[in-house]
C-alpha cells in the first residue's frame, strides 16, 4: 500500500507561483545598455528565446513538484508479518528479602551470601532456556512482578544481576509470590504453566498460607519446582557460634518440599549441581508452546525515487544550457 508521512508538504507546490505574483519586476530600465545601430542588425533570435525560457520554466516546475513529493515522505508498506516463536512459558520468582544476605554458601569454595548464590543458579536457569519465555517476580516482603513473560533471556538475566536484597522488604512473603504467579499465569492459555521458586523457604510476612497458594496453584494447572538456597540450623550454629538462630533465617526444607510436592513438582539444593540437571530435563520434556504474533509491516522508504528524478531533470537542463552556450559562441 502506497502512502505518505508529510502530506501538508504538498501545500508549498504554489509557493513559486504566489512569489511571483506578490513580488513586483525588478526595475532594471537604468542598466540597460546602449547598442548603436541596434536596430541595423537582422537577428533571428526571438524564437530561440521563447523556446528557451518555456524549456527552463518546464525543468524549474517538474524540479520543484519532485523536491515537494520528496518532502512528503512517501513509503511502501507491505502486508503484516506475522511471526511464530515455539517455547515453553515460564515464571522465575526469586526471594530477595534480607534473610538472602546471610553469607553461608560457597561459590568456588569462598564464602559468597545467598542472594550471590540465587543469581549464580538463577543465571545459569535462564541461559539454559533459550526458545522459552520466562517471566521475573522478586519478592521480600511484598511480591512484585519485575519482568513479564518476555523472550529477551539475555535483558531478563541483565535485570536479576543488578538487584539486591531488600528490595522488596525485609521479610519474606512466599504465598504471595505464589499467588502472584498464579495470577500472571491465568492469561496463558498453554497447557503446562510452570514457577520455578527459589527461596531459603522461611515464609515470615505475606496475606497468603504457602502451603494453600500452592494448592490454588496445583488447580490452576500451575507446577512448582522450589529451589532451596541456605544452610540448616546446625551449620548456621557453627558459623556464628551460637546456640539457637533467629526464626526466618534456617533454610526451611520441609516446606520447599511440601510446596513442590502439591503441585506434582519437585525440590533441589542450588549447590547441588548434579540435582539441579534433573530440573532441566525435567522442563526440557515439556511439549514447546507455539506462541503466534504480529511482529511488524515491512516498511520501504520511496522518497530517494521523487528525489532522483529532479537531481536528473535539473542535470539535463543544465547540460542543454550548457551545449547551447557552447553553440552559440561558435
Amino acid at each position: 500500500m502506497l502512502d505518505i508521512e508529510s502530506g501538508w508538504a504538498f501545500l508549498l507546490l504554489p509557493i513559486p507561483i504566489l512569489v511571483r505574483l506578490l513580488l513586483s519586476p525588478s526595475d532594471t530600465a537604468g542598466l540597460a545598455l546602449a547598442v548603436p545601430l541596434f536596430s541595423q542588425l537582422k537577428l533571428e533570435t526571438g524564437a530561440i528565446t521563447d523556446s528557451k525560457h518555456r524549456l527552463s520554466m518546464f525543468c524549474i516546475s517538474i524540479f520543484w513538484i519532485c523536491l515537494v513529493a520528496a518532502a512528503s515522505r512517501p513509503f511502501w508498506l507491505s502486508e503484516p508479518v506475522s511471526r511464530t516463536e515455539t517455547g515453553r512459558d515460564l515464571m522465575l520468582a526469586v526471594d530477595i528479602s534480607g534473610s538472602m544476605s546471610e553469607a553461608d554458601m560457597l561459590i568456588n569454595s569462598l564464602p559468597a551470601s545467598r542472594i550471590d548464590a540465587l543469581k549464580l543458579v538463577a543465571g545459569q536457569f535462564i541461559e539454559r532456556r533459550k526458545g522459552d519465555r520466562l517471566g521475573l517476580i522478586l519478592f521480600g516482603t511484598n511480591a512484585y512482578t519485575f519482568v513479564p513473560l518476555t523472550f529477551d533471556l539475555e535483558t531478563l538475566n541483565e535485570l536479576l544481576q543488578d538487584v539486591s536484597t531488600g528490595l522488596a522488604g525485609r521479610r519474606t512473603a512466599i504465598g504471595d509470590a505464589i499467588g502472584l504467579a498464579v495470577k500472571s499465569m491465568r492469561e496463558q492459555l498453554t497447557e503446562y504453566k510452570v514457577l520455578i521458586l527459589i527461596t531459603d523457604g522461611s515464609n515470615t510476612a505475606g496475606f497468603g498460607d504457602p502451603i494453600q497458594a500452592a494448592r490454588a496453584a496445583r488447580q490452576e494447572g500451575l507446577t512448582i519446582y522450589t529451589i532451596g538456597v541456605g544452610s540448616d540450623e546446625e551449620t548456621l550454629s557453627l558459623i556464628y557460634g551460637l546456640p539457637s538462630i533467629p526464626t526466618g533465617t534456617v533454610l526451611n526444607e520441609g516446606l520447599l518440599k511440601q510446596i513442590s510436592s502439591v503441585t506434582n513438582g519437585q525440590y533441589f539444593r542450588a549447590t547441588d549441581s548434579r540435582s539441579l540437571e534433573q530440573i532441566y530435563a525435567a522442563l526440557d520434556r515439556l511439549e514447546p508452546v507455539e506462541h503466534k504474533f504480529q511482529s511488524y509491516r515491512p516498511r520501504e522508504e520511496l522518497f530517494y525515487i521523487p528525489l532522483l528524478c529532479g537531481i536528473l531533470i535539473m542535470m539535463f537542463y543544465l547540460a542543454s544550457t550548457i551545449v547551447g552556450q557552447a553553440r552559440h559562441k561558435r
